[in-house]
């Protein structure tokens, strides 16, 4: 029998991973939140988390197919779920529903089919949608309900974040003291006023978990973001305790978690190397602690990811990997 040697492209071994495959993945790490937003904020957290999915999965069905022309539809992959879990994760729970709707446009119509789609759009679109109501709607995006009114929606009764009270701290507000702020353990389990899914840092951290386990993301870009953040507001704490509060209570706090673990990790917007990752999370973590600080918003991680979304070819342009079979030059 004659044996032939037959060449072929590579890749000749499949790893076994897929865009699909990721993104369920994801929504897999993002369910312990959804919990919690249900326990804490009950159906409002159900009516903003469907508006904002289905929204976001029929404008990437109708722009796609309408507008872009596309013989494909590209709602099975997961990527339009994951941007309206995404985004509605961002949200208060008592958000109107045309104002979900506006933001779900503005995430997928903007923030990414104006792009070309997955794998073009140089900033998270969620994140994008985000910014953008926030800027449109101010009032109603900064107005946050009170955990533990399941049946409540538009009605419900309103106070204030952790964020907020830091903020209002920081700029000396009459009335205002860090003493408001709730402890650790609430802050940790999701006993307090805030998006509904940024509420529980140990929901956020379990998804974590398990997208370092199932290897979707790598510790880089998280774990950067989080001891930045650690040391700078730390640093800070140890120069006036009585205006900044402790490096933990900003590590629970607000959308620290839920950017570091879903947001600032999206495949497409984050940089490809190792070394190129830790540069960008630390700026995150960076321009996080400064917006929160000195900033005019009390929250900045949203800011903070979307500048450096900007950044991202820079850096992958200075950080490039070694090419494989490269000799190095002698000096």
């Amino acid at each position: 029998m004659e044996n032939k040697f037959i060449v072929s492209l590579s890749p000749h071994v499949h790893s076994g991973d897929s865009v699909q495959k990721n993104m369920y993945g994801v929504l897999i790490a993002l369910f312990p939140a959804f919990i919690v937003s249900l326990v804490f904020f009950g159906l409002g957290a159900l009516i903003v988390t469907a508006t904002s999915v289905a929204a976001c999965v029929f404008f990437e069905w109708a722009i796609g197919k309408y507008l872009l022309k596309k013989e494909t539809t590209t709602i099975c992959d997961g990527s339009a779920i994951i941007t309206g879990v995404l985004l509605a994760f961002n949200l208060p729970s008592n958000l109107p529903v045309w104002i979900i709707i506006l933001g779900a446009l503005f995430a997928i119509g903007v923030g990414k089919m104006s792009f070309g789609g997955l794998g073009n759009n140089p900033f998270n679109p969620a994140l994008a949608g985000r910014v953008f109501l926030l800027l449109s709607f101010p009032v109603q995006m900064t107005t946050w309900p009170v955990v533990g009114q399941l049946t409540a929606y538009a009605d419900a009764t309103t106070g204030a974040t952790p964020l907020a009270i830091m903020k209002g701290v920081i700029n000396g507000a009459p009335g205002v003291s860090l003493d408001q702020l709730p402890d650790s353990l609430s802050l940790l389990i999701g006993q307090n006023g805030g998006c509904l899914g940024e509420v529980s840092a140990a929901a956020l951290l379990l998804g974590l978990i398990y997208m370092l386990w199932k290897k979707i993301i790598s510790w880089h870009i998280p774990v950067s973001i989080l001891v930045t953040v650690f040391v700078f507001s730390g640093i800070m704490h140890l120069v006036n305790p009585e205006l900044y509060v402790s490096p933990m209570i900003q590590l629970l706090s607000g959308g620290l978690m839920l950017g570091a673990v879903f947001m600032a990790t999206d495949y497409v917007t984050s940089p490809m190397s190792k070394k190129g990752m830790l540069i960008y999370g630390v700026c995150i973590g960076l321009l996080t602690v400064i917006i929160r600080l000195f900033g005019a918003y009390p929250e900045g991680m949203s800011f903070a990811i979307l500048i450096m979304n900007a950044f991202t070819p820079l850096i992958n342009t200075y950080c490039k990997p070694k090419r494989f079979g490269e000799v190095a030059k002698k000096k």
